[in-house]
């Protein structure tokens, strides 16, 4: 394993200070403080201000485009992070571009792709729906040919950031006798459109996503994206890169499994707590001292470490798992103090732990949950077979 460091040419690290000192400036405290308030994820201003920057354009072209080249993609993504940046909805965005510029005609990718790279315009996924789980194939949402365009009508959970989106990436079922892989079709649908109804939901960890109603909601056909009933083959790609099953690649610039973002609030909690338990009391005694204390913190970091350098999608469960398992052993190492959230008066942490504890179970369900991933991997990486969901036959007599 090479973990050799990257050598930056004076451009690039004239670009890491640069893009530095532009986020610690759009990115400020009151931008901080709206996003745990809202739990959006998201902040318009510095969307707007990134777009008007050039960096979403940056972020999502190809370098042969005028797009990052691959160390600058990874300073991008790095100080990003360091910046606390709300994220979500451009992340959305991303995925569900590819698939507008790759499936969509050329009305509907001058009308939308343009104001992607400004900020503008928004996109968010459609696919849950309120009893289908994560098996999105089990779409319910009925589209219905009429004329030159489509009525739509169904519900869809979990679309988050809605509200500040201007089109759905919506999945439907447009033959309801057809096998269920054979009967989708994808539109990306205006969010202004009569008959939408975004009601919000707010999830343990305090952020928002939505339940979405469709009624008698009318689309032209050029908001269709590929062929109906070929909607899957559009799916496909936003749900291969939501679930980490994409290639590495070779020169190690990418993050070595997808829900590193969302980890790094595991590695911050480990971090405070490594720095609190060295701090000496009155008596001159740290808690790392206690040896069940070092134990405890030590076992937490090298299962943090290693679910770190796990890769694909691998690494996406091992991630979510491990965020799970160690969260309540930092609280239990920090005392009842631990239980106290982000902000409050005597958190032991300023919840750092706590918000893990209850950050974790979301991380282990985006995209899928945990279980519906274990299956895929015993499936098609170790040759399984097929897991068997009905109940077992009852014995005769």
């Amino acid at each position: 394993m090479d973990f050799s460091r990257i050598e930056l040419s004076d451009e690039d690290r004239a670009f890491l200070e640069e893009s530095r000192a532009f986020l610690k400036e759009v990115v400020t405290e009151d931008v901080l403080r709206r996003d745990r308030e809202t739990g959006d994820n998201f902040d318009e201003g510095v969307h707007l201000a990134l777009g008007r920057a050039g960096y979403l354009a940056r972020e999502w072209k190809p370098e042969s485009e005028g797009g990052f080249n691959r160390v600058r993609r990874r300073i991008w993504e790095l100080e990003k992070r360091r910046a606390h940046v709300p994220w979500v909805t451009f992340g959305t965005t991303a995925m569900i571009a590819r698939s507008v510029a790759k499936f969509g005609s050329p009305e509907l990718k001058a009308e939308v792709m343009p104001r992607v790279y400004s900020g503008e315009v928004r996109l968010c996924l459609g696919y849950t729906e309120p009893e289908g789980g994560s098996d999105v194939a089990t779409c319910k949402t009925r589209a219905v040919r009429d004329g030159d365009g489509w009525v739509i009508n169904g519900s869809k959970m979990f679309t988050t950031g809605a509200h500040n989106c201007q089109y759905v990436f919506l999945i439907t079922n447009t033959d309801p006798e057809a096998p269920k892989h054979k009967s989708l079709t994808m539109f990306l649908v205006p969010l202004d459109s009569p008959g939408i109804d975004i009601q919000g939901i707010r999830t343990v960890d305090g952020d928002r996503t939505n339940i979405v109603y469709y009624t008698d909601v009318r689309v032209d056909d050029k908001y269709r994206l590929g062929e109906v009933n070929d909607g899957w083959t559009v799916v496909r790609e936003p749900l291969n890169a939501e679930h980490g099953a994409v290639e590495a690649a070779a020169d190690g610039l990418q993050d070595v499994a997808i829900m590193m973002h969302q980890a790094n609030t595991m590695a911050a909690a480990v971090d405070r707590a490594a720095a609190d338990l060295s701090r000496p009391d009155p008596s001159g005694r740290r808690p790392l001292d206690d040896g069940s204390v070092a134990y405890r913190l030590g076992r937490s970091v090298a299962r943090m470490e290693a679910a770190f350098a796990t890769p694909n999608i691998f690494g996406r469960v091992a991630l979510a798992q491990t965020m799970r398992d160690i969260s309540p052993d930092l609280m239990d190492i920090h005392g009842t103090a631990a239980s106290l959230p982000l902000g409050a008066d005597g958190a032991a942490d300023d919840g750092a732990a706590e918000y893990v504890f209850r950050f974790a179970p979301l991380v282990g369900i985006y995209g899928g949950t945990l279980e519906v991933f274990r299956n895929m991997i015993a499936q098609y990486v170790l040759g399984l077979g097929k897991p068997a969901y009905a109940p077992p036959a009852k014995k005769a007599g």
